[in-house]
């Protein structure tokens, strides 16, 4: 494997935006010296924890943290994988940030330390410099000429390009014509065409264009008209993951791969070569490092020969920032008899910076309602916002804002505009939390089948309602 390939070419894809348990996070809600707002960003109480995560985002930021660990530790519903999720939002596009859930390494069809390595170096990002030749100016004018008779000769045409200085007309074949069509590119318009790959890309439109209303959106961006020669070369940077390398070079369609998901086991001697490659560009000055982070959901599903494994991976030179999350206390280790905090060795838990995250106060459940309310387009009324509020005390937020919707769709049903008292009380009638399930369990749990339930188990369960 001589010669790496990494593919520079770049798709946009349309992101469909849904509405989601964290689609209301934004980034962590600090100000410039890292001291976190009341109420910012979608993020909400948890102060403590978010200044935490704060400085960890700065130093991931300044390249001066990597090979650490992170722990996010507290009761379910606390805000730990919103708090991770403002970190991926604080820390930029540019620095990989790969999500994990514990359960899913005994889903996949590979080895459990495979998955983990594939996660590893999904976080690790490189920055690769390289010089190429563009194209670059304003258009003048677009000709394509189309066959007269369907399946006839092929659309061809010409394309003419002006700089401040100068001004030159270009032939068009098929590609370059579907290249133009895609991009939607017009008269008046600034381009810069890659004459290797032949790619397309739109700048914007030009100032002296500013008064053309008809050829005007409200997201219109204008350049200036580029100046000296039409052709001129360039220095590009692609930002990709040593995964993506991994995957390209394993195999012959591993391009396609990177789609499908279908990547399979990635042999070591790929991995060593990948390494060597990249440690020789950045010694020639040709590439960069970027440690991104790795968040691990539900990190005590993972086994005793997981938490080994991370423990070396966190040594190696190129290791990310793995942030890991849980909401257990102190319990079995998987895969042994032991008993640790969290479910995670002590050899492990050293290693780690832990977070804590504490319950969310009556006042901190109100606004998280209200930004969600927000988020999910439902008006409601203030009496309804308190019944909702006592709701997420006496129960569980995640179940408060689970109503949200419901009682829309309640109060859309009676055809109102606002959702009131009533449609939250029919909600909360429709359906139940645990504790009341729990009591209903209780009450009648001679009518179900196979029950097990010891006396000493129904005591305790009377004690939690």
């Amino acid at each position: 494997m001589a010669e790496l390939k990494v593919s520079s070419e770049l798709k946009d894809l349309t992101r469909i935006e849904r509405i989601g348990a964290h689609s209301h996070i934004r980034g962590l809600g600090l100000d410039s010296s890292l001291e976190p707002r009341a109420v910012s960003e979608g993020m909400v109480g948890q102060t403590q924890a978010r200044k935490a995560a704060g400085v960890i985002v700065q130093m991931v930021k300044e390249a001066k943290i990597a090979g650490r660990a992170v722990l996010l530790a507290g009761q379910p519903g606390t805000g730990k994988t919103a708090i991770a999720m403002g970190m991926a939002k604080s820390i930029g596009l540019e620095t990989p940030f790969a999500m994990l859930a514990g359960s899913e390494l005994y889903s996949l069809e590979m080895s459990k330390t495979e998955a983990l390595m594939q996660a590893f170096r999904k976080a690790i990002g490189v920055r690769i410099k390289e010089e190429t030749e563009v194209i670059e100016g304003e258009v003048v004018e677009i000709q394509i000429d189309r066959p007269a008779v369907a399946g006839g000769v092929s659309k061809s045409g010409k394309l003419t390009l002006k700089t401040t200085e100068m001004e030159t007309v270009y032939d068009l074949g098929g590609k370059m014509i579907e290249g133009l069509g895609k991009e939607k590119v017009q008269s008046g318009d600034v381009v810069v065409i890659d004459k290797a790959s032949g790619k397309i890309s739109k700048l914007g439109r030009s100032f002296s264009r500013s008064r053309d209303y008809d050829a005007m959106g409200p997201q219109t961006k204008f350049v200036q008209c580029p100046d000296g020669e039409l052709q001129k070369r360039k220095e590009v940077v692609h930002c990709v993951t040593l995964h993506e390398i991994d995957v390209i070079n394993s195999r012959t369609q591993g391009f396609l791969a990177l789609f499908t998901g279908d990547t399979g086991e990635i042999r070591a001697e790929v991995r060593e070569q990948i390494d060597t490659k990249v440690a020789e560009w950045r010694e020639e000055g040709k590439a960069e490092i970027i440690p991104g982070v790795l968040f691990i959901d539900e990190v005590h599903m993972l086994d005793i020969e997981c938490f080994s494994f991370l423990n070396r991976a966190l040594e190696n030179d190129m290791a990310p920032i793995l942030v890991v999350a849980t909401n257990r206390g102190i319990t079995t280790i998987r895969g042994t008899n032991y008993k640790s905090p969290h479910g995670i060795p002590i050899d492990f838990l050293d290693r780690l910076l832990i977070i804590s995250t504490q319950p969310y106060t009556e006042d901190d459940i109100r606004k998280i309602l209200d930004i969600r309310c927000q988020e999910e387009d439902v008006d409601i009324s203030e009496d309804a916002k308190v019944l909702l509020t006592k709701i997420g005390v006496d129960t569980s937020l995640r179940y408060a804002i689970n109503l949200i919707t419901s009682a829309s769709l309640a109060c859309q049903k009676r055809k109102g505009k606002i959702v009131e008292m009533e449609d939250v009380s029919r909600v909360y009638g429709l359906f139940w939390d645990v504790k009341r399930s729990t009591q209903y369990l209780i009450e009648y749990q001679s009518q179900y089948m196979f029950n097990e339930a010891t006396t000493a188990e129904e005591d305790e369960a009377d004690m939690m309602v």
